[in-house]
């Protein structure tokens, strides 16, 4: 737990390089897929690109919304601050969204049938947010309610989460269920050839983070109506992934 890790005589930001680790491994599975269902390695490049693009625009977007009344908009203009807010503060659902919506104009912009590509590889986002998650534990961000019982978790000196007080293990709990939903999907979607692992990722993934979101301590997420942002958006997410 802690918040850099030094690597090669450098101060590495222990959550960036979670994130950098899932992508690597997620893009190497990626390829397996791809060589074992016959689809076309640099039409998932375009549509990965694209992905990426829009996870980030959508993420920092949503970050700005939630975080508006805390962020100082005055500063703007100073090129640290601003520097600071835009590589610091990402909400996963913008970036869900966003990188959804990106994924589906890339197949309409490049004539590419996206949605079959996102079928099969949609396990390779739980998979890869596990990682992020995995981060989150060794930053001390995203931690957990005060609770001291089977696997409680206490935070040193310097970290993003309270030290010194056992906190239930919320990012641990969620990377672990990540990674049972990828799992799950990818045997799904590849030996099975199934054709609703979309809806069965956003169905599965909306459930496991309202009820998370009950264990979440930190407060920088926006409440309304006694829910926080995400828990409202994984309502709006389960409802439309079943009418849909």
């Amino acid at each position: 737990m802690q918040l850099f890790i030094e690597l090669f005589g450098k101060q590495i930001p222990s959550y960036g390089l979670m994130i950098v680790i899932g992508v690597v491994l997620g893009n190497l599975i990626a390829f397996a897929v791809l060589h074992y269902t016959r689809l076309d390695l640099n039409d998932f490049f375009v549509i990965e690109a694209y992905t990426f693009l829009g996870a980030f625009i959508g993420a920092k977007l949503l970050y700005l919304i939630v975080s508006f009344n805390e962020i100082q908009w005055g500063r703007l203009f100073e090129l640290q601050y601003f520097n600071e807010l835009m590589l610091g503060g990402f909400v996963f659902y913008g970036g869900l969204i966003g990188g959804l919506i990106f994924a589906l104009c890339a197949g309409k912009f490049h004539k590419i049938d996206s949605k079959l590509y996102m079928k099969r590889l949609i396990f390779l986002i739980p998979f890869i947010h596990a990682f992020g998650r995995i981060g989150c534990y060794m930053a001390g961000c995203c931690y957990g309610i005060p609770y001291d019982g089977f696997g409680a978790v206490v935070f040193p000196e310097g970290s993003l989460a309270p030290s010194g007080i056992p906190l239930f293990p919320v990012q641990l709990v969620e990377a672990i269920l990540l990674f049972i939903i990828a799992a799950f999907l990818g045997y799904m979607s590849i030996r099975k050839n199934w054709d609703y692992s979309i809806e069965s990722y956003l169905i599965l993934y909306s459930i496991v983070r309202f009820i998370l979101e009950f264990y979440r301590y930190d407060e920088v997420r926006g409440f309304v109506l006694g829910l926080t942002t995400s828990q409202w958006i994984s309502i709006a997410i389960l409802i439309v992934s079943i009418l849909v």
